[in-house]
């Protein structure tokens, strides 16, 4: 299965240095075996997607709204980051969840929304420091799993990420051991759900992926590819990232 590497860029990007990341990684994508995704600010989507367009680098969005469209002022519907040539999204990211007080039901309508706009959604789930000191990761990521993925997830293509909270931004990243336990016991639970398709699923890890570290995160088992935050800012290190994909 080709690796799928996803560059969040956040709250970060003016227009010209957009545009001129995104040169770079269009520049520097042929002969990469996975797949790149960078998901910039939505006030860059436009300027980024059209440099993009027609390359091995697709675009997508950092969140959508739940409705289709109407009185919601300052949401962005999914229909409109498809309009924009988006094709994937990520959904329900820790930020969103901690910042925002996004719930697992939020995340299951906005991934519904994302699904009915034919985009692919990226969910993210993950365990917060005190839920894993206190040996309830694998319980509240299941949790999370049963209550933010619709029916249709495994048949629209969908995405999961796992991201340890306490290892983003935090310049900690999981230990390959502990990657490989959360994405086996995530496997677990999508093909207990979905059958034949859970197995198909892609599993991304996000977490200070870089990298120094990425060859060794990517060839643990069940890895599918990586959600980068800071790293995916720096066209070189975000293309030696996806050089790391095999």
């Amino acid at each position: 299965m080709t690796k799928l590497i996803v560059g969040n860029w956040k709250m970060n990007g003016r227009t010209e240095a957009a545009a001129s990341l995104a040169h770079a990684l269009v520049a520097g994508a042929d002969g990469l075996e996975a797949k790149l995704v960078v998901c910039p600010p939505a006030t860059q989507l436009a300027a980024v997607g059209a440099i993009v367009a027609g390359s091995p680098v697709g675009l997508g969005g950092q969140d959508c709204a739940a409705e289709a469209e109407g009185a919601h002022t300052g949401d962005i519907a999914a229909v409109m980051l498809t309009d924009l040539g988006a094709s994937h999204v990520i959904l329900g990211h820790s930020e969103r969840r901690t910042d925002r007080g996004e719930t697992d039901a939020i995340v299951h309508a906005k991934t519904d929304a994302a699904i009915a706009a034919g985009l692919i959604p990226i969910v993210c789930v993950g365990e917060t420091l005190a839920e894993r000191e206190a040996n309830r990761d694998e319980e509240v990521i299941d949790a999370q799993l049963a209550a933010s993925l619709p029916d249709g997830f495994a048949a629209a293509g969908g995405v999961i990420a796992y991201e340890p909270v306490w290892a983003i931004g935090t310049g900690k990243a999981a230990t390959e051991q502990d990657v490989a336990t959360i994405h086996a016991m995530i496997r677990r639970a999508l093909v207990e759900r979905y059958g034949d398709a859970g197995a198909k699923i892609a599993i991304l890890y996000g977490g200070s992926v870089k990298a120094a570290n990425a060859a060794s995160l990517l060839a643990v088992a069940e890895v599918g590819g990586a959600l980068v935050g800071g790293a995916s800012l720096k066209a070189e290190e975000f293309l030696s990232i996806a050089r790391a994909a095999r």
